[in-house]
């Protein structure tokens, strides 16, 4: 287990990083409203959509992408729509698909993808409560390079440091699943056929983390070895779009309604595509390699980069307890308690940022921070213009 657990890491730490330094760039040198005024609305998710198509993003990178799209003010059915279409698709597993079941199969998964995504978008901003987003005074172009390539870099850890302990469950239950289900096994859905098929493949593909181009010659050889095409489309399409990382990201981002609204768009898309291609098309598909690992010093690098990055937070998030500990077991006999929601938070960094700026106030003893409801409540000898001043100064907005 820990050698499928060490294979999925080297898989994924490359897109991770990667998508992190996207939303990085994103964040530090895109004009401020810049994603606002293009990633709302009904036009905003077209173009979420639009954008996240090509991009060779896989299951994993497309997270910090998406998150950084939210957190500079994209709507949640952009963020949606983004999250939903990208890591199924990219230049990069489209011509691999095509390669292993041919053409039309890959055309038609690009199109599904796609619908899918603009679909899942407009249901999760008709069920969201629009909230404006906090924007910086200052232009990144008014900013040194060096700065902005510190905010980049600073941000894109903040962004991982929201969704890390999510990304290390995915890795060790993908790699439970690799260790007990191994690819080689899953040609044993061959025996189920049509909807049974269809529902076997969605269970197996929705923890499982499979990015779009390894999980083309796996669905190769399911077709081959009779597993109908239909079963074989909502593989390729749940695969990468859900793992226990993306969906604990989604989650903890968005919340449970948009959560349902993601997987169920996802689930209905690939049942209704795979229904649709199997009675329109049939693939002679013949039998390909298996995914395989293959380390690269690249692949190699980053998982040690990623590992390092996530000791740093699991160290540091323990001191942070424990100093929240021994603050809350101090005597506050005499200490106010003061409440004030906030508007602007869309993440756990956004979380640990405003509690670690109110925690740094002298007249603060204690301090508890929720994203669903946004709000801060601190204990100490403070009062409530100066906790407004403080959140105000984590660049949030108290309301």
């Amino acid at each position: 287990m820990f050698i499928a657990a060490w294979h999925v890491l080297t898989e994924l730490a490359p897109w991770l990083l990667l998508g992190a330094a996207i939303a990085g760039v994103m964040h530090a040198w895109l004009p401020a409203g810049f994603l606002p005024r293009q990633l709302t609305g009904r036009r905003g998710v077209l173009n979420a959509v639009l954008l996240g198509v090509p991009l060779p993003l896989c299951s994993c990178g497309v997270i910090p992408t998406g998150l950084g799209l939210k957190k500079q003010g994209a709507s949640d059915g952009a963020t949606v729509g983004f999250l939903i279409s990208t890591p199924q698709t990219g230049v990069d597993s489209i011509l691999v698909t095509s390669a292993f079941l041919g053409w039309p199969f890959a055309l038609f998964k690009l199109a599904t993808a796609t619908i899918t995504g603009i679909v899942g978008g407009w249901l999760a901003d008709a069920a969201s409560q629009p909230v404006l987003p906090v924007l910086s005074d200052e232009s990144p172009g008014q900013q040194p390079i060096a700065n902005r390539f510190l905010a980049a870099v600073g941000h894109g850890l903040e962004l991982i440091r929201s969704i890390w302990l999510w990304i290390v469950a995915g890795v060790l239950i993908s790699a439970a699943l690799e260790t007990f289900v191994p690819a080689e096994g899953l040609t044993s859905l061959a025996g189920y056929g049509g909807l049974a098929g269809m529902v076997i493949a969605l269970l197996i593909s929705l923890p499982l983390y499979v990015c779009a181009t390894a999980s083309a010659p796996i669905a190769a050889s399911l077709v081959a070895a009779g597993l109908p095409v239909g079963a074989a489309l909502v593989f390729l399409m749940a695969g990468p779009a859900t793992n226990v990382a993306t969906l604990g990201a989604v989650y903890r981002t968005l919340g449970g309604r948009q959560l349902a609204i993601y997987l169920g768009t996802i689930i209905v898309g690939s049942f209704v595509g795979g229904l649709l291609f199997g009675w329109l098309i049939e693939v002679p598909a013949a039998i390909h390699s298996l995914h395989t690992h293959q380390t690269t010093w690249w692949s190699l690098t980053s998982a040690v980069l990623l590992l390092t990055i996530f000791g740093w937070f699991a160290v540091d998030d323990l001191r942070r307890w424990w100093r929240k500990r021994i603050a809350n077991n101090q005597p506050t006999d005499g200490s106010a308690v003061v409440e004030v929601a906030v508007a602007g938070m869309t993440c756990g960094s956004c979380v640990a940022k405003l509690e670690k700026t109110v925690a740094a106030d002298a007249s603060v003893d204690s301090v508890e921070v929720t994203l669903h409801p946004g709000r801060v409540v601190a204990h100490g000898n403070i009062a409530s213009e100066q906790l407004r001043q403080l959140v105000r100064r984590a660049g949030f907005t108290p309301s």
